[in-house]
């Protein structure tokens, strides 16, 4: 369990909060609008109203007790950069703020951000691969250079060893698991058999599973 800060509360902060709750985070969450702050009480440890681009405010929250900080305000770019320079210079641990623009990202990280959410471009790289690629059902970004893909046993490799196949030395990929009926399996060994009804999480650089996959 982690003490996490999650500031604006808007669709995306909302999101946010919904998950660490989930998770089970004890969390404090900040806006200015009482409704919204009304709206997140049942899944928070603690709520407040108030304005984070003020210093005194944002001192008063004790930001450094965090392990994390969440800047999710959407609607106001000044406000958000000037919330995550604030929170590095109080001693926050960790700010993770939200862009909506590449330009916004770049500013978010030279003034403090530790990483930034992109969400707009991220879920639209993620649609443009997913619905235009038949065999692939998720991926996940791990960087610039690598990925993990959640894919369909291509028909040359359906019933064939891992061992007949050389994935990695063949294709430069790590074969992570092996997924059947929604259940996975990561014994995977030279001997398992892929089959047409299972998936397969490949581990490896952007380039190499576009190649082996014909992405």
């Amino acid at each position: 369990m982690k003490s996490i800060l999650v500031i604006g509360l808007g669709r995306f902060g909302m999101h946010i909060v919904e998950k660490l709750n989930e998770l089970h985070h004890q969390i404090l969450a900040v806006d200015r609008n009482e409704k919204r702050v009304d709206a997140v009480l049942p899944m928070v440890t603690d709520a407040q109203i108030g304005d984070a681009a003020s210093k005194t405010f944002l001192r008063s929250l004790d930001v450094h007790h965090f392990d994390v900080c969440f800047v999710a305000i959407g609607d106001d770019f000044e406000s958000s950069l000037i919330v995550t320079s604030y929170l590095k210079e109080l001693g926050a641990r960790r700010v993770i703020a939200r862009a909506s623009r590449e330009v916004q990202r770049q500013f978010l990280l030279r003034n403090g951000a530790d990483d930034v959410i992109y969400p707009e471009m991220q879920m639209a790289v993620w649609a443009a691969v997913r619905h235009t690629t038949d065999h692939v059902l998720d991926f996940i970004a791990l960087d610039d250079e690598y990925a993990i893909y959640d894919l369909t046993v291509p028909e040359d490799w359906q019933g064939k060893t891992v061992g007949v196949l050389d994935i990695r030395k063949r294709y430069n990929l790590n074969l992570l698991a092996v997924r059947e009926r929604g259940k996975a399996s990561i014994a995977v060994t030279s001997e398992t058999r892929l089959q047409k009804d299972q998936t397969i999480l490949v581990l490896g650089k952007w380039k190499d599973i576009r190649k082996c996959f014909k992405i």
